[in-house]
């Protein structure tokens, strides 16, 4: 820290002037932002646990249908930060592009409760039974659902980097503070999604769509003050470049396409790199080179190895950033299975859900929706038992800060999901054998097995989460290039979208395919003639390939290496670590 007591990160507030560490950043502003974490959650989780229920029962949507636009909506939700970092990264910043966003989010979720609440703009119902939606009315339900995607798209992957951001890497003490912080950060999430799972749903089936939809669009709103009161204390990373993200990646690959046919030195110190010193003047960190993707090294070859060149060579840091987003893309393509894993969380886990008998006691029924609660329970017990036994146990043991490295966290988190998915097909083999034991054929008829069988599948995915879902936001953000850690965070969000998406296109495929010649569908309309068992286990298989991949590109990637540095007058201190302990990602 400075004599001036200013953050030595270069963070500064709305009106572009340096701020001082003890009245911004930390935990201090980070609690405003966890609050609005919380509520935006509970808004997310009302509208999404019970979505496939809502089509099924109020727009009269088959399975199929209803599980596919429930994974194309969750998938544009997650692709839509792609838009919403680069806007941030390249030109509004973070703080703006969610202010805009968040706007359009609440929007969304004002029409979305006006969809479900006047009377000329939803279906007409008469004994639990609703007439068809008219086009109009489809067209302006979705069209709410799809404003709360587009607002979603500036606010996902801007406000968890933003808290993040409150953190000065170059102070040791907050450095430290940062290495729980999308540990809790995660946790308020989790939070807010239990009270939407715990209350919401049931105020939805039970009391009216309209007040379940309606309570979370006031609390989104009361997160948005609560989020600006805190504004004072907020800090904001300045661009280091004034080029856009997307720049330097394509300048060092035209760079590598252009010196194709020239020899690497042997010494990678042969290739252009600016001094350090220049690094610390621009308050940038220099990235060390690394083996891995040797062809792009050539974009750093320097213009005496190249003869005549009409652009300057790039440096080696520019190529190692190129670099890092090739490896988190590795990475990313290994994640897209859990992530269809998890949309089950929300549509055949739901749908299996509503076939089963529901009731405590006499007169209580649980929304099949509701069980997802348990998720969100698993969670919120495994977080604080992760942060503060488990991370300090293996710290003892591997001396590393964050107790496991990020991939061998994301390969703990993988395996627990292989062995929910298989518990969940056990469990639909017992539920189809109850089905058979008696006769149960109508779809309305309600299986005499109760819903809590399903609670092992759901706990195992809540606690897989703790170390996948955090990690994985964790590990995009970490090793993010500097200038792009914003977009670094839509590798998590991208991977769950896409995931979303490829479970769409698999429940399709699987209907199609299955029920040629007049079979029976394995994820029929009525899914007490399906073969659900047949489907999970076909999710079982390829997530134990996909976990084959994942070992094999962990250990292919290399951990960003970087100076860190901090200055103090004239005197100069690197921090780096070293490559032998983090060059295999699942190595202890």
């Amino acid at each position: 820290m400075d004599e001036k007591g200013y953050t030595q990160d270069g963070t500064v507030n709305l009106r572009r002037q340096p701020v001082l560490s003890s009245k911004t950043g930390k935990w201090r502003a980070c609690a405003f932002l966890v609050a609005y974490e919380a509520f935006e959650r509970m808004a997310f989780y009302a509208v999404a646990s019970n979505l496939v229920v809502y089509l099924t029962t109020q727009l009269r949507e088959d399975n199929v249908a209803s599980v596919r636009n429930v994974n194309n909506w969750s998938g544009a939700v997650w692709m839509t930060p792609i838009l919403g970092a680069y806007i941030a990264d390249s030109y509004l910043g973070r703080f703006w592009t969610f202010t805009l966003s968040s706007l359009i989010y609440v929007l969304g979720m004002v029409q979305l409760t006006l969809a479900v609440s006047v009377k000329y703009l939803k279906p007409t119902c008469s004994n639990g039974v609703c007439n068809k939606a008219t086009t109009s009315q489809i067209a302006f339900f979705y069209s709410s659902l799809y404003i709360i995607a587009i607002g979603a798209g500036g606010t996902k992957p801007n406000i968890s980097t933003f808290g993040a951001d409150q953190f000065d890497d170059f102070d040791p003490d907050e450095k430290r503070l940062k290495v729980s912080f999308f540990n809790w950060w995660m946790f308020s999430s989790f939070l807010g999604a239990l009270v939407a799972t715990l209350c919401l749903l049931y105020i939805q089936e039970n009391l009216g769509w309209g007040l379940g939809y309606g309570i979370p669009t006031v609390g989104l709103i009361l997160s948005l003050v609560i989020f600006y009161i805190g504004t004072p204390m907020y800090r904001h990373k300045m661009r280091k470049t004034n080029n856009r993200p997307a720049t330097d990646f394509f300048n060092v690959i035209r760079a590598a396409i252009a010196n194709r046919h020239h020899e690497l030195p042997r010494d990678p110190s042969e290739l252009h790199e600016l001094d350090l010193q220049h690094y610390v003047e621009n308050g940038k960190r220099q990235v060390y080179h690394t083996t891995i993707f040797r062809f792009l090294d050539k974009g750093a070859l320097k213009e005496d190895k190249v003869g005549n060149s009409k652009r300057p060579p790039c440096t080696i840091t520019q190529v190692e950033e190129v670099k890092l987003v090739l490896g988190m893309g590795m990475i990313w393509v290994v994640t897209l299975i859990p992530s269809t894993i998890w949309a089950q969380i929300n549509t055949l886990f739901v749908k299996q859900g509503t076939t089963l008998d529901r009731h405590i006691g006499s007169n209580f029924q649980l929304p099949a929706a509701s069980l997802g609660s348990f998720v969100t329970l698993s969670m919120l017990i495994s977080v604080p038992m992760y942060d503060r036994y488990f991370v300090p146990l293996m710290r003892k043991r591997t001396k590393n800060p964050r107790g496991i490295t990020l991939l061998q966290r994301l390969g703990i988190g993988f395996a627990i999901q292989i062995l929910a998915i298989a518990i969940a097909c056990l469990v639909e083999v017992k539920r189809i054998k109850s089905i058979k034991a008696h006769h149960v054929l109508d779809p309305k008829d309600v299986i005499p097995m109760t819903i809590f069988w399903l609670l092992p599948q759901y706990i195992l995915l809540g606690i897989a989460d703790v170390f996948n879902a955090i990690g994985l936001l964790e590990f995009f953000y970490d090793q993010s290039p500097e200038d792009m850690q914003s977009l670094g965070t839509t590798f998590f969000t991208s991977g769950i979208g896409v995931g979303n998406f490829l479970n769409s296109f698999l429940v399709t495929m699987v209907d199609k395919v299955t029920s040629r010649g007049g079979n029976k569908s394995w994820i029929g309309k009525n899914l007490n003639e399906s073969h659900l068992d047949y489907y999970y286990g076909f999710l079982l298989l390829i997530s134990v390939l996909n976990f084959g991949a994942f070992l094999w590109a962990s250990n292919k990637y290399l951990y960003k290496r970087e100076s860190n540095v901090e200055t103090n007058h004239q005197s100069l201190e690197m921090e780096c670590k070293p490559l032998e302990a983090v060059s295999f990602g699942l190595q202890v």
